[in-house]
Protein backbone atom coordinates (compact mmCIF):
# COMPACT_ATOMS: atom_id res chain seq x y z
CA UNK A 1 0.00 0.00 0.00
CA UNK A 2 1.27 3.30 -1.17
CA UNK A 3 -0.79 6.14 0.92
CA UNK A 4 -1.98 5.56 4.42
CA UNK A 5 -4.12 7.72 6.56
CA UNK A 6 -3.68 9.16 9.50
CA UNK A 7 -6.27 9.80 12.05
CA UNK A 8 -7.15 10.99 15.14
CA UNK A 9 -9.23 10.70 18.47
CA UNK A 10 -10.69 13.94 17.96
CA UNK A 11 -8.77 17.48 17.13
CA UNK A 12 -5.80 18.57 18.83
CA UNK A 13 -4.38 14.51 19.26
CA UNK A 14 -1.47 15.41 17.49
CA UNK A 15 -2.00 14.17 14.15
CA UNK A 16 0.09 16.51 12.49
CA UNK A 17 2.76 16.59 14.67
CA UNK A 18 3.26 12.46 14.53
CA UNK A 19 2.39 12.58 10.37
CA UNK A 20 5.58 14.68 9.83
CA UNK A 21 7.32 12.86 12.41
CA UNK A 22 6.19 9.70 11.21
CA UNK A 23 7.53 11.03 7.50
CA UNK A 24 10.62 12.03 8.91
CA UNK A 25 11.46 8.69 10.00
CA UNK A 26 10.28 7.25 6.76
CA UNK A 27 13.06 9.79 5.01
CA UNK A 28 15.72 8.38 7.92
CA UNK A 29 15.11 5.00 6.18
CA UNK A 30 16.10 6.03 2.78
CA UNK A 31 12.28 5.79 1.65
CA UNK A 32 11.04 8.42 -0.63
CA UNK A 33 7.77 10.09 1.05
CA UNK A 34 5.15 12.66 1.09
CA UNK A 35 2.53 14.05 3.18
CA UNK A 36 -0.88 15.44 2.04
CA UNK A 37 -3.72 16.93 3.65
CA UNK A 38 -7.27 15.72 3.12
CA UNK A 39 -8.79 19.17 4.02
CA UNK A 40 -7.70 21.99 5.60
CA UNK A 41 -9.37 24.77 7.49
CA UNK A 42 -9.30 27.90 9.10
CA UNK A 43 -5.94 28.45 6.58
CA UNK A 44 -5.28 30.42 3.35
CA UNK A 45 -2.75 29.34 0.92
CA UNK A 46 -0.69 27.05 1.71
CA UNK A 47 -2.26 24.22 4.51
CA UNK A 48 -0.78 25.12 7.53
CA UNK A 49 -0.91 21.56 8.51
CA UNK A 50 1.41 20.86 5.29
CA UNK A 51 3.80 23.74 6.21
CA UNK A 52 4.45 22.06 10.11
CA UNK A 53 4.70 18.36 8.19
CA UNK A 54 7.65 20.30 6.34
CA UNK A 55 9.32 21.93 9.29
CA UNK A 56 9.24 18.96 11.32
CA UNK A 57 10.95 16.92 8.47
CA UNK A 58 13.31 19.68 8.21
CA UNK A 59 13.05 20.25 4.23
CA UNK A 60 11.45 23.11 2.54
CA UNK A 61 7.93 23.46 0.86
CA UNK A 62 7.99 21.32 -2.00
CA UNK A 63 6.78 22.38 -5.43
CA UNK A 64 3.58 19.65 -5.05
CA UNK A 65 2.99 21.78 -1.51
CA UNK A 66 2.77 25.38 -3.58
CA UNK A 67 0.29 24.36 -6.58
CA UNK A 68 -1.64 22.95 -3.53
CA UNK A 69 -1.28 19.01 -4.97
CA UNK A 70 -0.21 17.73 -0.84
CA UNK A 71 -3.46 20.04 -0.25
CA UNK A 72 -6.58 20.75 -3.11
CA UNK A 73 -8.93 21.78 -0.37
CA UNK A 74 -8.44 24.56 1.97
CA UNK A 75 -11.17 26.67 3.12
CA UNK A 76 -11.18 29.83 5.44
CA UNK A 77 -13.10 29.03 8.63
CA UNK A 78 -11.46 26.99 11.44
CA UNK A 79 -14.75 24.40 11.46
CA UNK A 80 -15.53 21.37 10.49
CA UNK A 81 -14.92 20.72 6.90
CA UNK A 82 -18.60 20.55 5.92
CA UNK A 83 -19.47 24.11 7.74
CA UNK A 84 -16.60 25.60 6.26
CA UNK A 85 -17.48 24.64 2.98
CA UNK A 86 -21.07 25.76 3.34
CA UNK A 87 -19.43 29.06 5.22
CA UNK A 88 -17.06 29.71 2.02
CA UNK A 89 -20.26 29.07 -0.36
CA UNK A 90 -17.71 26.00 -1.87
CA UNK A 91 -18.62 22.11 -2.43
CA UNK A 92 -15.58 20.43 -1.47
CA UNK A 93 -14.24 18.65 -4.72
CA UNK A 94 -13.38 14.89 -4.05
CA UNK A 95 -12.06 14.06 -7.33
CA UNK A 96 -9.34 16.94 -6.86
CA UNK A 97 -8.46 15.46 -3.36
CA UNK A 98 -8.25 11.52 -5.12
CA UNK A 99 -6.16 13.11 -8.17
CA UNK A 100 -3.96 14.51 -5.90
CA UNK A 101 -3.13 11.52 -4.22
CA UNK A 102 -2.76 9.56 -7.18
CA UNK A 103 -0.03 12.28 -8.35
CA UNK A 104 1.69 12.04 -5.69
CA UNK A 105 1.65 7.99 -5.41
CA UNK A 106 3.39 8.21 -8.86
CA UNK A 107 5.71 10.66 -7.71
CA UNK A 108 6.42 8.63 -4.18
CA UNK A 109 6.61 5.23 -2.78
CA UNK A 110 4.52 6.41 0.32
CA UNK A 111 2.10 9.10 1.41
CA UNK A 112 0.95 9.97 4.95
CA UNK A 113 -2.60 11.18 3.58
CA UNK A 114 -3.78 13.06 7.35
CA UNK A 115 -7.38 14.05 8.04
CA UNK A 116 -8.97 16.56 9.64
CA UNK A 117 -10.19 15.77 13.15
CA UNK A 118 -11.44 12.28 13.93
CA UNK A 119 -13.49 9.62 12.15
CA UNK A 120 -16.83 10.69 12.45
CA UNK A 121 -16.00 14.11 11.41
CA UNK A 122 -18.19 14.75 8.76
CA UNK A 123 -17.04 16.06 5.53
CA UNK A 124 -20.68 16.69 3.65
CA UNK A 125 -23.97 16.79 5.67
CA UNK A 126 -23.92 12.93 4.55
CA UNK A 127 -20.52 11.71 4.45
CA UNK A 128 -18.03 10.96 7.39
CA UNK A 129 -14.26 10.54 7.32
CA UNK A 130 -14.50 7.34 8.14
CA UNK A 131 -16.80 7.08 4.97
CA UNK A 132 -13.69 8.20 2.64
CA UNK A 133 -11.30 6.10 4.08
CA UNK A 134 -13.66 3.03 3.92
CA UNK A 135 -14.44 3.77 0.03
CA UNK A 136 -10.81 4.53 -0.63
CA UNK A 137 -9.37 0.97 0.73
CA UNK A 138 -6.78 3.25 2.84
CA UNK A 139 -5.19 1.53 5.92
CA UNK A 140 -5.46 4.12 9.33
CA UNK A 141 -2.93 4.79 11.57
CA UNK A 142 -4.37 5.84 14.62
CA UNK A 143 -2.99 8.46 16.74
CA UNK A 144 -4.34 8.95 20.60
CA UNK A 145 -3.22 10.41 23.60
CA UNK A 146 -3.10 10.55 27.34
CA UNK A 147 -5.70 13.15 27.49
CA UNK A 148 -8.57 12.42 30.09
CA UNK A 149 -11.43 10.54 28.15
CA UNK A 150 -9.03 9.20 25.56
CA UNK A 151 -9.62 5.42 26.53
CA UNK A 152 -13.25 5.92 25.38
CA UNK A 153 -12.05 7.99 22.32
CA UNK A 154 -10.10 5.55 21.60
CA UNK A 155 -11.89 2.35 22.11
CA UNK A 156 -14.94 4.00 19.74
CA UNK A 157 -12.72 4.72 17.49
CA UNK A 158 -10.90 1.23 16.99
CA UNK A 159 -14.65 -0.58 17.17
CA UNK A 160 -15.47 1.90 14.40
CA UNK A 161 -12.57 0.93 12.63
CA UNK A 162 -13.27 -2.81 13.15
CA UNK A 163 -16.76 -2.79 12.14
CA UNK A 164 -15.84 -1.43 8.89
CA UNK A 165 -12.79 -4.12 8.62
CA UNK A 166 -10.14 -0.68 7.95
CA UNK A 167 -7.34 -2.29 8.32
CA UNK A 168 -5.25 -0.68 11.37
CA UNK A 169 -2.05 -0.81 10.59
CA UNK A 170 -0.63 1.36 13.70
CA UNK A 171 -1.73 3.19 16.69
CA UNK A 172 0.98 6.58 18.19
CA UNK A 173 0.37 7.28 21.35
CA UNK A 174 1.11 11.01 22.05
CA UNK A 175 2.67 11.37 25.52
CA UNK A 176 2.54 15.42 24.96
CA UNK A 177 2.15 16.99 27.47
CA UNK A 178 3.44 14.36 29.88
CA UNK A 179 0.86 13.90 32.77
CA UNK A 180 0.64 10.20 35.37
CA UNK A 181 2.70 7.68 34.37
CA UNK A 182 0.22 5.60 36.07
CA UNK A 183 -2.22 6.89 33.69
CA UNK A 184 -0.66 6.96 30.79
CA UNK A 185 0.79 3.46 31.39
CA UNK A 186 -2.57 1.80 31.91
CA UNK A 187 -4.20 3.56 29.13
CA UNK A 188 -2.04 1.93 26.90
CA UNK A 189 -2.29 -1.20 28.70
CA UNK A 190 -6.35 -0.71 28.00
CA UNK A 191 -5.81 -0.03 24.25
CA UNK A 192 -3.58 -3.45 23.98
CA UNK A 193 -5.76 -5.34 25.99
CA UNK A 194 -8.39 -4.27 23.94
CA UNK A 195 -6.86 -5.14 20.75
CA UNK A 196 -5.61 -8.36 21.95
CA UNK A 197 -8.90 -9.46 23.12
CA UNK A 198 -10.36 -8.79 19.51
CA UNK A 199 -7.45 -10.78 18.06
CA UNK A 200 -6.02 -7.73 16.20
CA UNK A 201 -2.04 -7.28 16.01
CA UNK A 202 -1.63 -3.49 15.64
CA UNK A 203 1.93 -2.24 16.56
CA UNK A 204 1.93 0.52 18.94
CA UNK A 205 4.69 3.14 19.14
CA UNK A 206 4.99 6.28 21.72
CA UNK A 207 5.48 9.29 20.84
CA UNK A 208 6.45 12.77 23.59
CA UNK A 209 7.43 16.35 23.26
CA UNK A 210 8.99 18.03 20.47
CA UNK A 211 12.32 19.36 20.65
CA UNK A 212 14.65 20.68 17.95
CA UNK A 213 12.61 18.80 15.38
CA UNK A 214 13.08 15.45 17.38
CA UNK A 215 10.15 13.44 19.29
CA UNK A 216 11.40 12.08 22.47
CA UNK A 217 10.61 8.98 23.24
CA UNK A 218 8.96 7.98 19.27
CA UNK A 219 9.52 4.58 19.03
CA UNK A 220 8.13 3.63 15.37
CA UNK A 221 7.56 0.24 14.87
CA UNK A 222 7.11 -1.05 11.62
CA UNK A 223 3.76 0.18 10.84
CA UNK A 224 4.09 0.84 7.07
Amino acid sequence: MKTYFITGIDTDAGKSVATGMLAKYLLSKGVSVITQKLIQTGCVGVSEDIITHRKLMGIELQHVDVDFTTCPQVFTYPCSPHLAAEIDSREIDFDAIKASTKKLESMYEKVLLEGAGGLMVPITRSYYTIDYIADNQLPVILVTSSKLGSINHTLLSLEALFARNIEVAGIIYNKYPAGSPQITADSIRVVEDFISQRGKLIPMAAMGEVIGNEVIDFDVLKMI
